[in-house]
């Protein structure tokens, strides 16, 4: 019975002494982020949330609860190298005599982006942790440490956009089949230098390194120019048609 209750003991102060060693690596700065939320989006947000759930991707948000068993609740992601614990909110609810009748901590983030999961672990009253409302996990190696996740649906918006590698990535959706050809400021208006290529059935994809500033374009169909719908700027071309704009940074 003895060698049981130290081995148990001994299990408790090498999972202790993981926490403090991960705390102490880390040295993260707490923060909150509700200013980088839409308020209207925020609080119908909160107002979704009536019990303490597992986390979820709600929209273009992730949704974190917690029991209010504790003083204060944090989360830390592996995204941002564990350096940063974003705090949790504390929501109570009151009953007609103006009473707490219920209680939960709760934290939303907007979706990061080009991200299908994250891992995170919990601060809660200082002690880092795995997530309770969470059956997902991941052994981190480099850590030695299980770490939550939780899964974000590929919705791939497919947009025309400037990729981390300097190109920028032209998408066009259109029937499967078709030469579509893209041309701009950037050609001089010359639609038959860059073809797309069709990467699945009626989207067409081409990346083009192109300068900082601004730039016009069209995409082509034969002798039919139209504009980019996956592109919201637009803009003129020098005899006045509509066409799409796009500014790279």
């Amino acid at each position: 019975m003895k060698k049981l209750t130290f081995a148990f003991i001994g299990i408790f102060f090498v999972c202790s002494l993981s926490n403090v060693a991960f705390a102490a690596k880390k040295k993260a700065e707490t923060t909150t982020n509700k200013e980088d939320i839409d308020a209207y989006d925020y609080e119908t947000l909160v107002h979704k949330i009536t019990r303490v759930t597992q986390p979820h991707v709600d929209g273009d948000y992730l949704v974190f609860t917690a029991r209010n068993k504790s003083r204060s609740v944090g989360i830390a992601f592996d995204f941002e190298n564990f350096k940063t614990v974003h705090q949790f909110t504390l929501h109570n609810v009151y009953d007609y005599n103006d009473e707490v009748s219920d209680s939960w901590f709760y934290f939303i983030m907007k979706k990061p982006k080009k991200i299908s999961q994250v891992s995170y672990r919990l601060v809660v009253d200082g002690l880092w942790t795995t997530d309770p409302n969470n059956e997902r996990t991941v052994f981190d190696e480099s850590e030695g440490i299980l770490l939550s996740q939780l899964i974000i649906p590929n919705e791939d918006p497919s947009v025309t956009e400037t990729l981390p590698s300097g190109m920028t990535r032209f998408v066009c959706f259109e029937k499967s089949g078709q030469n579509i050809r893209v041309g701009g400021s950037f050609t001089n208006w010359d639609s038959w230098i860059y073809t797309m290529k069709e990467v699945s059935p009626g989207r067409y994809e081409i990346d083009i390194p192109l300068p900082q500033g601004t730039h016009y374009y069209a995409y082509y169909k034969g002798i039919t120019a139209f504009i980019d719908s996956t592109n919201p700027l637009k803009g003129y071309s020098n005899d006045g048609k509509i066409v799409s704009r796009i500014e790279i940074e």
